[in-house]
């Protein structure tokens, strides 16, 4: 029995916290040489203290270039912070106050994809530029949208993707989000708001965005919306695969019980990312970075720029997945649907059939 490819999860995901300095200089963060130890392809940051605790979380990819940010708690287009590099294990910030505040705690979220290495695809009628790693189940993806419904561009996934989020770069727009556990036509959400999912009795976002179709392995599918189709619209998007024992995206239904519904990932979760999706509530953020030990407390939301610091009662972190213990609407109301998008500090198996332990 296969339980997973990947038996150290922290060659392609880590968390590392780190403080701004204090003289406006520029601040390198180096990943712990057992943990993390990869060039970021994918970081995102927030601040997590003081006055700098407000501002929206920052993220930068290595298909656009580490000075390129996007808020994921804002509509903004594309910004530029000139100091920042991804280095071989780690990053360099510029003075900028959101992510390198002075005397601010920061937390950093970071991902490896293929090294910042990039190839053309055309695979859709539109090319685009992709990195992939088939192994971690993640590609980033940029391309440049033609207006025309029933438009493709590549992913490079291999696989059919069970999660994709595209923005725009130069427009101010929401940021997309197609649902692949959904089993309505809704299947579409936006990062940066508590929406709920879009009825299709309603606006209908699964035409307008993904054009009533689901990705396949090779490509996504656009509708005539301009937040992912626009005509000559720069656009990047971020393409997910559960992969066994690594990361998993799914989803569950809440008890409304302090002993609260398990959501089984086969491994014990690093991080965590939560929405309901039947009404309108917003996108906690868990690390074992912030939280240790359990009850897992500590969140920020994706599309809050106000860090929460304290959640109670969140979930706790165990071998196989995580059980959730407060009965908050965010992720627990009892027949409240949520999807999750979870990666892993340890395979609950390694591939030599190695169990892990609970906290």
């Amino acid at each position: 029995m296969a339980y997973t490819t990947i038996d150290d999860p922290s060659a392609y995901f880590t968390t590392v916290l780190y403080t701004g300095t204090s003289d406006d200089s520029v601040k390198t963060v180096t990943n712990d040489a057992n943990a993390g130890d990869f060039k970021p392809d994918w970081l995102w940051i927030k601040a997590r203290s003081g006055s700098y605790a407000t501002r929206d979380h920052a993220l930068y990819d290595s298909n656009r270039g580490a000075t390129k940010r996007l808020e994921s708690s804002a509509t903004d287009a594309e910004a530029t912070d000139s100091n920042n590099v991804f280095n071989t294990n780690g990053f360099t910030l510029t003075s900028n106050y959101s992510i390198n505040g002075p005397s601010t705690n920061h937390v950093g979220w970071q991902w490896k994809c293929n090294g910042g290495t990039t190839a053309s695809n055309t695979d859709g009628s539109i090319t685009s530029t992709v990195q992939a790693n088939t192994t971690a189940g993640f590609s980033i993806v940029t391309y440049t949208g033609n207006g025309t419904e029933g438009a493709t561009f590549g992913h490079g996934l291999g696989a059919t993707p069970d999660l994709v989020i595209v923005k725009g770069r130069a427009d101010a727009d929401n940021w997309a989000v197609f649902n692949g556990t959904s089993t309505t036509n809704s299947r579409s959400l936006h990062l940066d708001t508590t929406d709920a999912e879009i009825p299709v009795s309603s606006y209908n976002f699964w035409n307008l965005y993904w054009d009533e179709t689901r990705p396949s392995s090779t490509v996504v599918t656009l509708g005539v919306d301009s937040k992912v189709n626009k005509n000559s619209g720069t656009k990047v998007a971020y393409c997910f695969k559960s992969i066994q024992g690594y990361s998993k995206i799914g989803k569950y239904i809440g008890n409304g019980n302090a002993n609260g519904t398990f959501v089984h990932l086969g491994f014990k979760p690093a991080w965590v990312m939560t929405k309901r999706t039947d009404t309108a509530n917003g996108w906690p953020i868990s690390d074992n970075a912030r939280n240790p030990f359990n009850v897992v407390d500590i969140s920020s939301y994706a599309n809050s720029a106000s860090d929460a610091n304290t959640v109670s009662n969140h979930y706790d972190s165990v071998s196989k997945g995580f059980k959730l213990r407060g009965t908050s609407t965010g992720w627990n109301t009892s027949g409240g649907t949520y999807i999750y998008m979870a990666f892993a500090e340890h395979p609950f198996v390694s591939s030599k059939g190695v169990p892990t332990t609970a906290r």
